[in-house]
């Protein structure tokens, strides 16, 4: 793979396959056009190396030459800095400081609501979820994962905050609200900040995707769908942000970026 503009090869995306926070990097780096390999872990057994690499556990992690980088903003921010154009930030100073704080939003309060809001109810169908996180992985593997899967469920619900009915209300309720907003702020564009697409129509498409039928084949959900999934979609089908979230992935989702999957 060649180097792309000021990004030293390799590039290496460390991340979980479903995962909107992970979808929020692959579309950063395919938009800057950036060849990378990525490497596909498993949550739970994903622990010991990310930590190894950046002491936290989470994922998406690039490598880029010998620098580590985690965090979608992160990551935005390094490819920003390296591969200006096409650009995420916008160059009028009052723009780019609003699309951060949308940013911001979206990473901090409406990520972790979707997330959570989805796996209260997705964590019952645990061979789905399998699929869903390891259905690229070989059938040793697969079974091995499924296997202790009631041991990596309660890791998940723990870390992701589903511990009572009025969590996952709260889940969803946010959810809502950042349906709202984009509706609200779309302007005529379609944009939420400004006349081009930018790091805030980025962040808020890729993480409420996992509540919408999208069909770019980063965040298409695996089939056949259990009725669980099925109805996550269905319950937010009718409204006007999943139109908008499916419009960003049509108008401004490239494919891969002479990516190779591990």
């Amino acid at each position: 793979m060649s180097a792309q503009g000021g990004v030293p090869e390799p590039v290496e995306l460390l991340q979980f396959p479903f995962s909107h926070y992970n979808e929020k990097a692959r579309w950063a780096l395919d938009w800057k056009g950036v060849a990378h390999r990525r490497t596909s872990l498993l949550p739970g057994p994903h622990a010991f190396m990310i930590m190894r690499l950046t002491g936290k556990t989470e994922v998406p992690v690039v490598r880029i030459g010998g620098e580590v980088v985690g965090g979608s903003a992160a990551i935005i921010d390094a490819l920003e800095r390296r591969v200006p154009t096409p650009a995420l930030y916008p160059s009028d100073p009052s723009e780019r400081a609003r699309a951060l704080e949308v940013q911001r939003w979206f990473d901090d309060e409406v990520g972790p609501m979707v997330r959570r809001a989805l796996f209260a109810v997705m964590l019952d169908t645990p061979n789905y979820v399998c699929t869903m996180f390891a259905g690229h992985r070989s059938w040793p593997v697969r079974a091995s994962y499924r296997a202790s899967f009631a041991v990596v469920s309660s890791v998940m619900k723990r870390s992701m905050g589903i511990t009572d009915a009025a969590s996952v209300e709260r889940a969803g309720v946010v959810t809502r609200e950042a349906f709202d907003y984009v509706v609200r702020h779309a302007g005529p564009s379609g944009n939420l900040v400004g006349e081009t697409f930018t790091v805030a129509d980025l962040a808020a498409a890729s993480l409420l995707a996992p509540m919408v039928d999208v069909a770019h084949p980063d965040m298409r959900k695996p089939t056949p769908r259990p009725d669980a999934m099925q109805g996550v979609l269905d319950r937010w089908a009718a409204h006007p942000g999943a139109a908008w979230v499916q419009e960003q992935y049509r108008r401004h989702r490239p494919p891969l970026a002479a990516a190779v999957a591990a």
